[in-house]
């Protein structure tokens, strides 16, 4: 069995719940530290920068640096930045992340172009169907990512990808989505990472999103039954991940399979 030389992490539902820490997390992550392992964050959460993402997860214990931190917020704005160079943009998004789309010009009265980011209340009837009326009128959407749920200490809330079908269907245009489950999310984490993807283990608690797409670009896939997780979906797919653990805290187990 080939060695594992770098370890991805989503956060949500894999080391923290609400950033309340999973139980074994800081160990976990502590012991992919101190073996030596590149370590780095891949994660959908649109609601806080790079920065206040390292802190709560410091603030949990957690060894987290900014720059080890991919968001989809940081995709996001190099994919605009390279794609619409100069264009407008409005930001419909639950959070403040201004701070990691700079270079990007805001404008909600006369956008150029529509990022969309993680829902919430901003998410409303006014401003979703806003959004397809630009559609309509040939302003290109970009959605940070796909995801339809997170987990949160009160249970699952949907998001942003649970709303993006039906854009679609209506204007008749596919939205670009540049977060997890895409592809390139996960080999610019690698990239950053600088390990190889075969050396490189993604640990997620989505089965489609964190495990099944990483593995399609030549990750080893690790899912936990934490956060999202559902057995239910976990027996009814096809495509199965190449190692399911309890939670985070199994994780060093796991890698002394490929020491």
């Amino acid at each position: 069995m080939a060695g594992v030389k770098g370890v991805l992490l989503d956060i949500d539902g894999v080391l923290v719940t609400s950033w309340h820490p999973i139980d074994g997390a800081a160990a976990a992550v502590r012991e992919v530290h101190e073996r030596g392992l590149a370590c780095a964050y891949l994660t959908n959460t649109t609601s806080r920068t790079c920065d206040a993402i390292a802190d709560s997860l410091r603030a949990a214990g957690i060894e987290a640096e900014s720059g080890e931190i991919v968001t989809a917020a940081r995709l996001t704005a190099e994919y605009v930045s390279a794609t619409y160079p100069g264009q407008r943009a409005w930001l419909l998004n639950s959070g403040d992340v201004a701070a990691d789309l700079s270079g990007i010009e805001l404008d909600e009265d006369d956008p150029q172009v529509v990022i969309l980011g993680g829902a919430g209340p901003e998410f409303t009837h006014r401003a979703l169907s806003r959004v397809v009326e630009l559609m309509l009128d040939g302003v290109p959407v970009v959605a940070m990512h796909r995801g339809t749920t997170w987990a949160t200490r009160d249970g699952l809330l949907i998001d942003v990808g649970t709303y993006l079908p039906g854009m679609e269907e209506v204007a008749g245009t596919n939205v670009v989505s540049v977060g997890k489950p895409s592809l390139a999310a996960f080999l610019t984490a690698t990239e950053l990472m600088g390990t190889e993807p075969d050396l490189t283990m993604m640990v997620g608690d989505d089965l489609t999103g964190d495990v099944l797409a990483a593995q399609r670009v030549g990750l080893i896939g690790a899912l936990v039954r934490t956060g999202k997780f559902r057995q239910s979906i976990l027996d009814l797919s096809q495509q199965r991940p190449d190692h399911v653990i309890d939670s985070i805290a199994q994780l060093p187990e796991l890698l002394d399979e490929f020491a």
